[in-house]
Parts: structure tokens; C-alpha cells; sequence
């Protein structure tokens, strides 16, 4: 026999945890996270055993989850998804409602991932992975091929590093945080370091500029870095963000929804757009004119990288921020002029502002970095932000990022193939 669903209706009913789980479609844990973010209300159960709902208020939350989680806007034209963490609004972008440029001048990037996964600032903390979990990934990264590009590294790495965690399907706010705290550095670590005497500790950044370059590094030019990390830790809905959602969504652990979220960012629209915009700036540095470059891309019918984002009509904040830190190292004033010329000439044609790619091929460039740099940068910053939303996710209803197909072929009944 079938139960019986919860009769929300009746005047002043109060729920058990249990019967708020089964009309709100989660499990018992995500109804104590509702309650937790403001969501829904509790009363103690007297005798202090367990927790009492509202029924109405269950009710209205449910309803109000099944109209958010439908799979379009209000215009029908766009999936829209609920998120508490970032806004991006009139050429600014906020994390959890805190300008994120201004978060990325004070804090460092570890800082800024608490603050994305928790809502709150923990000064000075830095992330250390076991030793097992980074043994695993260094070793399944050592066996890739020479040519294997980094996000390809840091997808095996997050693979491998699942294999040796066996609370991986632990799905509780608390375990995927523990997991946050572990993976982020784990990929860190997995990567070959081009410095022999490289440290494994101290902030990220410093940890992660010994992977990219064989050059020595500053504190001007290791802040350009734990910047442009902080920068790039999330910005809303991106194709790899909804990626890890909609993993995160069917209950895949925080490793898989990683690994989805890194298979969208090779893309060259998405996260090895900076590689591109280096080689252009490489050139441009070369010829000394960016005239002749700037020609040549709009012969071949290419876009020019490192301009313009659909996001900003005006400028990019992120590329902002960074062209500001980097004219404090002597050695990027070339790439710094080389990228003001790119801007100018194409602004003759069209005119776009400065995005963060084409900050990052200075940053690149004028460290000796090779043009993946920019990639594994943006790809090691966004983990935070990925896992700050399966975090979110997994307190939704499962499976809800399920749109429906629209069929456009021939109708059935069809004949068999012959």
C-alpha cells in the first residue's frame, strides 16, 4: 500500500523531519540546511527529540522550489538556477553580496574559497592535502603523455584523488567542505613542477607558480597571481559552473562534479580562451605593432581573443584589477603596452574593452609562463566556485536540472531500416 502524502493543508499542522522531507522531495539533512539558511523555520520537539516544521510553510517553500527549479526564466528563454554566491551586475560582480575585486585586493584566494563555501572569512588559512590523496594524483599524472595539457592533468588528478577517499559519497555540508579542503591543493600538487627546489606549502599561489614557470618568483608578481586566483573563483553560471551543477544535481561526489566542470573548460570559448589571447600577445611583442596581427586575424575571419565579454558592456572588473597590480612589476610593461595596443587598434573596428584572458596573457607572457598557464590559472581558481555550488546544489531537490527535450524528427511510427 502506497503512503499517504503529508496533509499540508490542515490548519496549524506541524511536520515531522521526515514528513518536511517527503513533500519537499530531500533528504532529512537538507531540510536542517533549509533551516540553517533562513528557509524554513523549526520548533523543538517536546522533550528536545527532533524538530518540528511548519506545514504551510513547508508547502510554500516546496512550491516555490518547483517554480525556481522549473528550467526557464521568467522570459521562458533561458535556464535560470537559484544561487547565493554570485551576482554579476553593471560591469561589477559580487561574491555572496561583497564586491569580488575588492575581496581579492584584501584576502588571499583560500580566504576567499572559505568565504564562497561558508559565508564566512577565515584570516590566514591555507589548504594541505594528505599525502595519500597526492600520491595517487601525482601518480596517474606522471603516466599521462609529455604533450597532455593541464586540464586534462587536473582531470585525472580529481579522479585519481577520488580513489583514495572513501568518504567521497559523503554528501553532508561537513564532509564536502573536508573534501573542498583537500581536492583544491591535491590538483595543486599533481601538476609537474618546472622548479627543482619547488615548496608544497605556504599559500596556494606560492605552491602553484612553481608549476608554472621555471623563473623565480617576487612577492609583486606572486600577488598578480593570488589575485587573478581570487578573481577567477567563480563568476555565476558559466557552461563548466552549470556543468558541475548539473552533476552535482544527480548526486555525483564532489570529485565527479570537479571532473565535469574541467571537461567544459577546455573548450577554447571558455577557460583555454587565455592561451589564445597569449599567443596574440606573443606576437604582437614580436612584430612590435599590433597593426599587422590585428589585420591578419580579421583576414582569417578569427575573433580577436582577450576582448570583450557578453557579461560586461563596459569593462571587464577582473582584467581591471589585474593591469592595475601588474604595472607594480617592472618586466610586464612591454605586455602591458603591447595589450593597450591590441585594444587600440581593434577599437578602430570595434570597440571592446580589455577581458580577464587578455590580463592573464600579460600576466603569462611576462613571467616566462608558457600559454597553458593561463588554463591551469583559471582552471585551479574555479574549483572553489564549482564546489561552492554542487554545495548548493546538493541541497536542492535531485535531479531537478532535468529540461525536457523538444523532438524535432520524423514521427513515429516509421518504417524499419532497411
Amino acid at each position: 500500500m502506497r503512503d499517504q502524502e503529508p496533509d499540508a493543508g490542515h490548519p496549524g499542522r506541524r511536520l515531522s523531519t521526515k514528513e518536511a522531507a517527503e513533500l519537499l522531495g530531500v533528504k532529512p539533512e537538507t531540510v536542517y540546511a533549509y533551516v540553517s539558511r533562513g528557509q524554513l523555520g523549526s520548533r523543538r520537539q517536546p522533550g528536545g527529540r527532533g524538530s518540528t516544521f511548519d506545514a504551510k510553510e513547508v508547502e510554500a517553500l516546496a512550491r516555490r522550489n518547483r517554480r525556481e527549479s522549473g528550467g526557464t526564466s521568467g522570459s521562458g528563454s533561458e535556464l535560470s538556477v537559484r544561487t547565493r554566491i554570485t551576482l554579476i551586475d553593471k560591469d561589477r560582480y559580487y561574491f555572496r553580496g561583497v564586491d569580488a575585486t575588492e575581496l581579492a585586493a584584501r584576502h588571499s584566494y583560500e580566504e576567499i574559497a572559505e568565504w564562497l563555501w561558508t559565508g564566512r572569512l577565515r584570516p590566514g588559512v591555507t589548504f594541505t592535502a594528505p599525502e595519500a590523496s597526492t600520491a595517487v594524483a601525482r601518480h596517474a599524472v606522471a603516466a599521462l603523455p609529455e604533450h597532455t595539457g593541464p586540464t586534462d592533468r587536473l582531470r585525472v588528478a580529481a579522479i585519481a584523488a577520488a580513489t583514495a577517499d572513501p568518504l567521497r559519497f559523503d554528501l553532508s555540508e561537513e564532509a564536502v567542505l573536508g573534501t573542498a579542503r583537500i581536492l583544491v591543493p591535491t590538483l595543486v600538487a599533481a601538476l609537474p613542477p618546472m622548479i627543482p627546489t619547488h615548496r608544497d606549502t605556504g599559500p596556494l599561489a606560492h605552491r602553484l607558480w612553481s608549476r608554472l614557470t621555471g623563473r623565480d618568483a617576487d612577492e609583486a608578481s606572486l600577488r598578480v597571481l593570488d589575485t587573478a586566483l581570487g578573481l577567477l573563483v567563480d563568476h555565476d553560471l558559466a557552461a563548466s559552473t552549470l556543468a558541475v551543477r548539473v552533476a552535482a544535481s544527480a548526486r555525483a561526489h564532489p570529485y565527479a562534479a570537479v571532473s565535469a566542470g574541467l571537461g567544459v573548460l577546455e573548450g577554447p570559448l571558455h577557460g583555454a580562451a587565455s592561451g589564445l589571447a597569449h599567443r596574440l600577445l606573443l606576437e604582437v611583442l614580436d612584430q612590435g605593432d599590433a597593426a599587422p596581427v590585428i589585420a591578419e586575424e580579421l583576414r582569417a575571419g578569427r575573433r580577436v581573443p582577450g576582448l570583450g565579454h557578453r557579461l560586461y558592456p563596459g569593462e571587464d572588473p577582473r582584467a581591471r584589477t589585474l593591469f592595475t597590480l601588474l604595472e607594480d612589476i617592472p618586466r610586464a610593461a612591454p605586455a602591458l603596452a603591447a595589450a593597450r595596443d591590441i585594444v587600440a587598434t581593434t577599437a578602430r573596428h570595434t570597440p571592446l574593452h580589455a577581458n580577464v584572458d587578455l590580463a592573464l596573457a600579460v600576466l603569462t607572457a611576462c613571467c616566462g609562463m608558457p600559454a597553458s598557464a593561463g588554463e591551469t590559472i583559471f582552471a585551479v581558481a574555479r574549483t572553489a566556485g564549482w564546489i561552492a555550488h554542487a554545495l548548493e546544489e546538493y541541497g536542492e531537490r535531485p535531479l531537478r536540472m532535468r529540461p525536457s527535450g523538444h523532438y524535432v524528427g520524423p514521427r513515429p511510427p516509421q518504417p524499419l531500416p532497411e
